[in-house]
């Protein structure tokens, strides 16, 4: 279902650098999005379901594309967060489309919402990387000790001392 056409991908070849063909990709899977909700609000979902695989195509190639260049520089961070920032836009406008489709079609927005949705997550967890700390695991505190020797709250064991008069 996910195809990005020869006309596309010239111009995203034609980019002079990461951020230009990322913002080019960008608005094209937008261009693409644009048309397919067009064709659900006229009842054309073939064509929807057309314009959703240029739309998935688009946003697989641009997470390619970001995943070969170098993580640990600012700028490929910065290419995570626009690509992050477009997907979060993205994920309501699939949803409100699958709502008003009807079932047979319905599956198709579904897999779109979905891989939206965990494409974003790839993306966070690339932006962020390994900057994040990690929690300590359940078992343990901060300090080490386990969890069921936390101290207690000794104003709660005093009841004539906490109330007032």
């Amino acid at each position: 279902m996910r195809f990005v056409s020869r006309a596309e991908r010239e111009q995203l070849n034609a980019a002079r650098d990461p951020k230009a063909r990322v913002r080019t990709t960008i608005d094209l899977a937008e261009d693409h999005l644009d048309r397919a909700e067009y064709y659900t609000a006229e009842k054309k979902f073939v064509p929807a379901s057309e314009e959703l695989g240029g739309y998935l195509g688009l946003i697989d190639n641009a997470l390619g594309f970001i995943g070969d260049l170098v993580r640990d520089k600012g700028s490929t961070r910065d290419l995570y967060r626009h690509l992050d920032i477009a997907l979060r836009a993205h994920i309501p406008r699939i949803a409100v489309m699958r709502r008003s489709t009807p079932a047979e079609y319905a599956g198709n927005l579904k897999a779109v919402e979905e891989y939206a949705r965990d494409t974003r997550a790839d993306v966070l967890e690339s932006f962020y990387g390994h900057t994040v700390l990690r929690g300590a695991p359940e078992s343990q505190n901060l300090r080490g000790a386990p969890e069921s020797q936390k101290k207690t709250d000794k104003t709660k064991n005093l009841p004539e001392e906490n109330k007032r008069p």
